[in-house]
């Protein structure tokens, strides 16, 4: 499908609105990043003319006559993982540049993307105030969140889609709707290089085997309520049914294994306090496993699995969940249908080199720790594979150094959703 516009790409970083709106025959007049780092990436990738760079958008007077513009607006000010400041981070406020540049432009259609948090109830009034800004410029806007793992990609990805029409094109909006989620998933292993592909045919389980009669409320896209995970999850805070603890995977006795669950079991409650993870004293776990000693805490304290806070009392030390056990968070099976979201600082999830299989929940997680943990049989995705994960093709290029290619693959718009997103504006038939 080839159609004829033109468009400019703000905050274009490595390239992933681009890729998808060339596919499609779009030419581009021009984009606009300030990271040197990620320009000389698109320049890898692009044979542009000098002028073709416009520079920080901040200071954009001036844009070529358009048809399109697009662009992934910073989103940390928004982001879950960020400190929630909205307009007030600096990053947040580069918003009202981005509404400056269509005020400027007028084009007949644009698409921005951004962080699924901006559409959070609690940020709810910001996305209000960008919408307005927009509506006063003459477009009417419409805006859905959607998942690279929806579109053929193994990643849990959810971002924010805002689409807007000029007025004057009204009649193409009406004919406009978001893409739907592609019925067959491709596996984790399909993008990975050195592992061959298993058929994995996993059984059915029952709800009280998997979650003990209650289903958890976190779940993600991936994830059945009458199977298996194809990830397991090291941490001391959660006891999901492929959560491996630190006294799984280290050696202590059954008293040592009853005194770190009494923990884990009764860190929220509200009887021990407030946090999150309260902490608790000699007294309390003696209350929870009779007969406990000081020697089997002083063991579990050599071992680093507690500890004792500034009270004297006593805590887990792997208490935060995304910092994992030992230097890792997650190992997916590569016969998993999704990874993490790749982040601009990298994750600490690894995928297995090794299936493991099991008819039952123990069997599988002992089959896991034995093959995999035990034996090493894990590793991090590489820089290759993260940048196909993310929706480029091979031959897509990606600077030498691999903290800064992490953070360029993690800061793009996935390619392969902005396509199965323009492809339906294209269907309006806005542009013949």
């Amino acid at each position: 499908m080839v159609s004829n516009f033109n468009y400019v790409d703000l905050f274009s970083g490595i390239g992933g609105f681009r890729v998808a709106l060339d596919s499609f025959g779009g030419i581009s007049k021009g984009f606009s990043e300030i990271d040197k780092f990620a320009i000389e990436t698109y320049k890898l990738n692009y044979n542009d003319p000098d002028d073709h760079n416009l520079g920080d958008v901040t200071k954009i007077n001036k844009l070529p006559k358009i048809d399109v513009l697009v662009g992934g607006v910073p989103c940390q000010s928004w982001s879950v993982a960020g400190k929630r400041m909205g307009f007030d981070d600096p990053r947040g406020r580069l918003w009202f540049d981005t509404i400056k540049m269509v005020k400027i432009s007028k084009p007949k259609v644009f698409v921005f993307e951004n962080v699924k948090g901006l559409a959070d109830p609690r940020n709810i009034d910001n996305l209000n105030l960008i919408i307005k800004a927009f509506k006063d410029l003459g477009y009417i806007l419409t805006f859905n969140i959607l998942n690279a793992y929806d579109f053929g990609l193994p990643q849990n990805r959810s971002r924010l889609f805002i689409v807007g029409f000029r007025q004057d094109q009204k009649k193409y909006l009406n004919k406009f709707s978001f893409p739907t989620p592609l019925a067959n998933k491709r596996h984790l292993v399909d993008f990975l290089n050195g592992i061959d592909k298993k058929n994995v045919i996993k059984e059915k389980i029952s709800a009280r085997d998997l979650f003990n009669g209650k289903l958890p409320l976190s779940r993600n896209a991936s994830q059945k309520n009458d199977e298996l995970n194809d990830f397991f999850v090291l941490c001391d805070t959660r006891n999901g049914h492929t959560t491996v603890h630190s006294w799984d995977i280290r050696e202590t006795t059954l008293v040592e294994k009853k005194i770190c669950m009494a923990i884990l079991k009764n860190r929220r409650k509200s009887i021990y306090g407030n946090s999150d993870g309260n902490p608790l004293s000699f007294d309390d776990i003696q209350k929870l496993v009779p007969g406990v000693k000081d020697v089997n805490i002083e063991s579990l304290i050599k071992k680093k699995i507690l500890k004792y806070n500034s009270e004297g009392k006593i805590i887990l030390i792997n208490s935060k969940n995304s910092s994992g056990i030992d230097g890792i968070y997650r190992i997916y099976m590569p016969n998993s249908t999704i990874f993490s979201t790749l982040t601009a600082t990298g994750t600490r999830d690894y995928v297995a080199t090794k299936y493991v299989e099991g008819k039952t929940v123990a069997e599988y997680k002992t089959n896991f720790i034995n093959e995999v943990l035990k034996k090493k049989n894990y590793r991090q995705i590489s820089i290759p594979e993260a940048l196909v994960i993310q929706g480029f093709s091979n031959d897509h290029k990606i600077i030498n150094n691999e903290r800064l290619a992490n953070k360029q693959i993690g800061n793009s718009v996935s390619p392969v959703v902005v396509r199965s997103l323009f492809k339906k504006i294209i269907d309006t038939g806005i542009f013949k």
